[in-house]
């Protein structure tokens, strides 16, 4: 992957993963809203409501009732009773999670019509047709009683529909626009219905997953509206006539001109916050013995008045043959009537959960601010304190959730937002990490050629410390040259030559390497090398003086390998002599060339005055020859000066010196002595005292002519030293000698 496309998907990728979550949250698809819906059920399990003794009880028809009372479907007759005995125990409502869509098969009257045995006139039919009918019996009962009836919506049409007892208003959009919406409904008997109170539904619709999470307070069937079985058992124990819905566009609504559905449903002095579409999110508890009595203990008069006074009593099965059992958060089996007890209890307590409607938007906002805040962090601050901000911020989310979720009752969803940003977090650093691996890619491509590898692993992890496109820094630079070349390669056709050359630069190049040096280019028989580029190294001339002296004893062995292999076949060995210069001084550095092509090279004054400096060391008859500030700057090396010259094509004059040796050659006896001979030889060459001069040269040539290979450069001053003498050069002379040739 190129560098700018690797830089282009750092930058775009995370944006559009971004995007991409923010749609996903707008659009809120079924398997998002699933998550958030697993969320809030694992706050509940976490913090289910805790029970309070509320005014709702259920009469429980469980398996207990029906073994001592007799199976489903009891008579009218026995359901009378249980409600006349409920009656009188004080019940403020009796609602019936029971539908009585048929009239009841054992009425005296039905019956006989089964005995098609009987003659008709037979005294026995007549006296069964005489006794009351047992649906008139519980409709009497019922009109003695508050009691609401019950009924289930379907989507199949069907020929009647439920009678509606209350009325309805509302504030703000009809919510007729929002309400769930069916095509029929199995309704109780209409004498039945007539008798009670009330009339409410008790169609309990599960999620996808099939888990009752929320049930509907109002639904719609054609142009009417419907409550809720416990909706309706809230308006008549209170003696309320009408509900009153608040829907969006209402007084202290804020919709900004949208209609996005019903908030409130108000049932006499209670309020009861619904979703859009009418519905109510249930705040289940664990399981509570109190709410519930087995409808055997009430018929045989088991209960006192206390259990049921002024109470809300709602009948219903708890029978698993009965088939009402349905999955909640906290309970795969609850008895469908149980569901609708929690409904009534937290209508009247007030703790409902609730989902506000600026909760999406809230959690938008946090997806979109964090989702931002890494994509600009990432490149900044790195990976590592990115995740912590992202752990961070999670943490923080999911400790607001759970604080609204226990103390204020509101769902908020910390998981998708906190997912999303994940997901942001690991393509941002996924591509950071694709980014730098193809600058590493670029960068060992570029200078492996150059610098030792573990150099260009250091480049490598540290990219920022290359400057690309020059920069003016201190270097020392290196230029080594095999002396009279042409010579050799007289001796060599062109496979042998390049096996030769190559056989030279790679010890050459390991020890410049070796020194954290870098290769600029090989020249014919020329390498140009230099330090402090493209990593900064402090020692530059110090470990540029080193690899020169290093490349002496590479050198060395070299010839050997040579004359041993022109011993082996009979001919005179190739003896390779070598020139260096090396010369310290800030330079240009960085890729050099053209748009089609460059190179990382270095250029500038110091770096012609090394190339110089190499020339000369033939002149001096010396193999390394150094600047001045490459000796300032490595004054513990064994160095001699050499002269004070002006190369051609510069004017100002340059203190040269020989490289010798080491610090160890440096602290030896005879090298301290050579210094001080030497120096009073130059100091006298300088004054123009030729006589003194000529005899400190013959005692600095007797101590280390031979030993430190000074016998040419002392050859140069006798020959100077002898002309001088013959022609003065003159009171003007500065003791500089101006080179002709580089």
């Amino acid at each position: 992957m190129a560098p700018r496309t690797a830089r282009s998907l750092t930058s775009l990728a995370p944006l559009a993963v971004l995007a991409l979550a923010v749609a996903l949250r707008i659009a809120s698809p079924p398997g998002l809203e699933h998550l958030q819906l697993l969320t809030f059920d694992a706050f509940q399990r976490l913090h289910p409501r805790a029970y309070q003794d509320l005014p709702v009880k259920v009469v429980d028809l469980d398996e207990e009732s029906l073994e001592r009372l007799g199976q489903w479907p009891w008579p009218r007759t026995q359901v009378a009773e249980l409600i006349r005995k409920l009656d009188e125990l004080g019940a403020a409502v009796i609602a019936l999670d029971i539908v009585f869509a048929e009239p009841d098969r054992t009425s005296p009257s039905r019956l006989v019509r089964l005995w098609t045995e009987m003659p008709v006139g037979s005294p026995l039919r007549e006296a069964a047709e005489t006794l009351p009918d047992h649906d008139a019996v519980l409709a009497e009962a019922m009109r003695e009683a508050a009691v609401v009836t019950g009924f289930t919506l379907t989507v199949e049409p069907r020929p009647r529909l439920p009678a509606a007892k209350a009325g309805w208003s509302y504030a703000g959009d009809d919510p007729k626009l929002f309400a769930r919406a069916f095509a029929g409904a199995v309704t109780t008997l209409p004498e039945l219905e007539a008798a009670a109170d009330g009339n409410g539904h008790f169609t309990l619709l599960r999620e996808h997953d099939g888990i009752v999470r929320r049930v509907p307070v109002v639904l719609r069937l054609g142009d009417q509206l419907y409550p809720s079985l416990s909706a309706e058992a809230v308006r008549v124990a209170q003696g309320a006539s009408a509900y009153a819905v608040k829907s969006s566009g209402a007084s202290s609504e804020t919709s900004f001109g949208a209609h996005t559905g019903m908030t409130h449903v108000k049932i006499g002095r209670v309020v009861v916050p619904v979703t859009a579409d009418g519905f109510q999110w249930l705040h289940y508890t664990g399981p509570a013995p109190a709410r519930v009595l087995p409808a055997w203990r009430v018929m045989e008069g088991e209960v006192g008045r206390e259990a049921l006074e002024g109470t809300i009593v709602l009948v219903g099965t708890s029978a698993s043959g009965l088939k009402d059992l349905r999955a909640t958060p906290l309970n795969p089996e609850e008895a469908g009537i149980l569901i609708h007890a929690q409904a009534a209890e937290q209508m009247l307590s007030g703790e409902a959960l609730v989902r506000p409607d600026w909760a999406p938007g809230a959690e938008l906002l946090y997806l979109i601010a964090l989702g931002l805040a890494l994509i600009l962090l990432l490149p900044r601050v790195g990976a590592l304190w990115c995740a912590l901000i992202a752990l961070v911020t999670a943490a923080a989310a999911f400790g607001t959730s759970w604080y609204a979720f226990t103390r204020l009752h509101w769902l908020l969803d910390p998981v998708y937002p906190s997912l999303a940003v994940l997901l942001i977090y690991l393509v941002s650093s996924l591509l950071s990490y694709v980014r730098a691996e193809s600058e590493r890619r670029e960068i060992r491509s570029a200078f492996g050629r150059y610098l030792s590898p573990a150099l260009v692993e250091r480049l490598a992890d540290s990219p920022d410390r290359l400057a690309l496109g020059g920069e003016i820094r201190p270097m020392t630079v290196l230029f080594a040259d095999i002396r009279d070349f042409t010579t050799i390669a007289e001796q060599l056709d062109a496979r042998e030559l390049t096996r030769f050359m190559n056989r030279f630069f790679t010890p050459m190049t390991a020890v410049i390497l070796e020194q954290g040096g870098t290769i600029d280019k090989y020249m014919g028989d020329c390498i140009m090398a230099f330090w402090n580029a493209p990593l900064d190294d402090p020692d530059h001339a110090r470990h540029a003086c080193r690899a020169a002296l290093a490349m002496g004893g590479a050198l060395a062995r070299r010839n050997a390998e040579l004359r041993d292999a022109g011993t082996a076949l009979g001919r005179e060995p190739i003896v390779i002599r070598l020139g260096i210069g090396v010369n310290t001084g800030e330079c240009c550095v960085g890729n050099l060339g053209s748009d089609q092509r460059f190179d990382y090279s270095v250029i500038g004054d110091h770096v012609n005055l090394a190339s110089r400096l190499e020339g000369r060391s033939k002149t001096y008859g010396v193999g390394i020859v150094i600047g001045e500030e490459t000796r300032t700057q490595a004054p513990e090396l064994a160095a001699l000066e050499l002269d004070v010259i002006r190369v051609k094509g510069k004017t100002a004059p340059a203190r040269v010196f020989a490289l010798l040796g080491d610090e160890a050659l440096a602290g030896g006896d005879a090298f301290t002595a050579l210094v001080g001979r030497h120096a009073r030889m130059l100091a006298a060459y300088r004054s123009q005292a030729w006589e003194e001069a000529r005899a400190a040269l013959e005692r600095a040539r007797a101590s280390g002519a031979a030993r430190f290979g000074l016998a040419a450069l002392y050859e140069l001053y006798e020959t100077r030293i002898a002309r001088y003498a013959a022609s003065s050069p003159g009171a003007g002379w500065d003791g500089v000698f101006t080179a002709s040739e580089k």
